[in-house]
């Protein structure tokens, strides 16, 4: 019988040589939600995304994906493993000399054997999901920052992965577009019956889509829970996140000597 949870994270640990990443991090993820994992930019947020495909091997603990130990010195599992996800990276990353066909369609010629027309109908299926099957012969180049993240969305969602992953989805998109974005995030895992994992800095949008949080700092889960007991959190850290307030926790300063040591007055 099949756990509760699509993708288990146990008492990882990860540093990148003598810096530590995360640190005893346990995270449970459940089928068919949206959750997302929050944080400061460098609290190791994408760092999560990397050992959940394989890309990085955890210092210790685990990451299972559907009860399956994720390893990346098993090369065959992995790559069945990865069949079974869909990945959104930071500002899409289309490969340029690609038509938007051609971006979406990629994956599926690479892990299938399926004819050409097939392929077609499924590219096609797949632009028309995020609405933009009349763009596929436009080039990556002639593209809007939001609609180069949905034809990116439409190539992650290309094989119905059963987990979707978002590394930064909403960055530098005008409001309109990160609106379309959102909305796509939540209605695409609830029509595919799949489960997402977001990673984010943008509170507002994400707290409109997702199901659960987990919040990132200093590599540690410092706080988690629904976006509405994220709201009511009281820690001061979580509050200055939240909220977006200058004056907390987190200083905007870089630890140094006092500048009246600094300038000797």
């Amino acid at each position: 019988m099949s756990s509760e949870y699509l993708v288990e994270i146990r008492d990882l640990t990860y540093a990148y040589g003598e810096r530590p990443v995360l640190q005893n991090i346990e995270m449970a993820i459940p089928r068919g939600k949206v959750v997302a994992i929050m944080g400061i930019s460098g609290s190791g947020k994408t760092t999560i995304l990397r050992l959940i495909g394989g890309v990085l091997r955890a210092q210790r603990g685990e990451v299972l994906f559907d009860g399956v130990r994720v390893d990346p010195h098993d090369r065959a599992r992995l790559y069945r493993l990865r069949r079974r996800m869909g990945m959104l990276f930071q500002f899409g990353a289309l490969f340029t000399d690609l038509s938007v066909f051609d971006n979406v369609a990629f994956q599926i010629r690479e892990h299938s054997e399926l004819p050409e027309s097939m392929v077609r109908d499924l590219v096609l299926m797949k632009l028309h999901a995020v609405g933009l099957r009349a763009a596929q012969a436009a080039m990556p180049g002639e593209l809007s920052g939001g609609m180069a993240r949905r034809v990116a969305l439409a190539r992650a969602i290309a094989l119905d992965p059963t987990l979707i992953m978002y590394d930064e989805p909403f960055t530098g998109l005008d409001p309109i577009a990160l609106g379309v974005i959102a909305n796509l995030v939540r209605t695409l895992n609830d029509a595919l019956g799949a489960t997402s994992i977001v990673v984010t800095h943008d509170v507002e949008e994400a707290l409109e889509v997702v199901d659960y949080v987990y919040y990132l700092s200093e590599g540690r889960i410092v706080a988690q829970g629904t976006p509405e007991e994220m709201r009511a959190n009281v820690d001061p850290l979580v509050r200055q996140f939240v909220y977006g307030q200058a004056d907390g926790p987190v200083s905007q300063q870089y630890p140094s000597r006092p500048i009246a040591e600094e300038l000797g007055v």
